[in-house]
């Protein structure tokens, strides 16, 4: 099982963060610093500051000694320095990853808050294996129909998300919301769709994991739609940034700027006010399976997600409308 430790793009983006900072502090332009060290390009330190590249340890310990750090923190970031260049290590802990999985692995590790919403999915650390494979092939064919040839193996794709999934149980707080539509007959098959109901009470019964349902006919504040998915990364060390992932279908945009920032967390607090509480999600989830709350899960569904309850009353005061 993968450790609960940083990745190395975290990593990279603290020692940006922390570089800069230093650079600022010691009154320098970034011409400045170039000019003193003797780089032939600008750029160098531009990623290095933005996190942007894999960091040389002789790069950022002639930044140090140019900013005169003293001998404890030089140390500390010498350190964050070598984790951050250190992939074929990092990647040693899981059995297998590919690159479309990598970045949320790096993201997702050494978290100790996760919050998730996606429109239309499950999201992917939530996904059985069943429900991955569709979701995998079927973005494959679309990259076949572009004339684009297929970067990965859907099987390692599969593969590689249940590696990332073993990090959850060392996320301290992981929310989701969940929309009505993740479930419904259009995601796969029945016996697919069931599997997956079946391990969202699984993972909702988890002390770490809290889920919420966002029913269809469902307001958001002053009828606000949420434009696409997007996951909140928060980690134990204050000083390592949050970050933002936001997930558009066929590209993925990752952001450190704190406005941008807020207003998604502003937007996942809507959500959660009008979604079903965590308790009453787990009853639908529960009922959706086609089996009595708090007995054994049966071998065949009664009825499908298409055709589970959505009259459930939500809690009182919540920004939404009775169904």
């Amino acid at each position: 099982m993968p450790p609960a430790v940083p990745g190395p793009f975290l990593r990279r983006r603290r020692l940006g963060i922390e570089l800069r900072r230093l650079r600022e502090q010691a009154g320098l332009t970034g011409d400045q610093v170039i000019e003193g060290i003797g780089w032939a390009s600008a750029s160098k330190l531009s990623r290095l500051e933005n996190g942007r590249s894999r960091p040389d340890p002789d790069d950022v310990d002639a930044l140090l000694t140019l900013y005169g750090v003293a001998a404890g923190l030089r140390a500390e970031l010498t350190g964050i320095a070598h984790e951050a260049g250190d992939m074929r290590g990092w990647l040693r802990n899981f059995p297998v990853m590919t690159q479309q999985q990598r970045a949320f692995a790096e993201l997702e590790a050494g978290c100790a808050e996760i919050s998730e919403y996606n429109p239309v999915l499950v999201p992917g650390l939530l996904q059985t294996p069943g429900y991955a494979r569709h979701r995998i092939r079927s973005a494959a064919r679309v990259a076949e129909g572009a004339g684009d040839p297929e970067s990965e193996n859907p099987e390692a794709e599969v593969g590689a998300r249940q590696a990332r999934q073993s990090l959850l149980v060392h996320v301290p707080r992981y929310t989701a919301v969940l929309e009505e539509a993740a479930l419904d007959r259009r995601a796969g098959p029945p016996d697919v769709l069931r599997d997956q109901l079946v391990h969202l009470c699984e993972l909702a019964d988890m002390p770490n994991v809290e889920l919420r349902l966002l029913l269809r006919d469902t307001r958001v504040g002053d009828w606000y739609v949420p434009p696409t998915a997007f996951s909140l990364y928060r980690f134990a060390d204050p000083l390592d940034p949050e970050t933002l992932a936001i997930e558009s279908g066929f590209t993925d945009v990752m952001s450190t700027e704190v406005n941008t920032l807020n207003r998604y967390k502003v937007v996942f607090e809507w959500l959660c006010k009008s979604a079903l509480s965590a308790s009453d999600t787990l009853s639908w989830l529960t009922e959706a399976t086609g089996r009595p709350t708090g007995t054994a899960v049966e071998s065949t569904a009664a009825y499908g997600p298409a055709t589970a309850p959505t009259q459930r009353r939500r809690d009182s005061g919540r920004l939404t409308s009775e169904r």
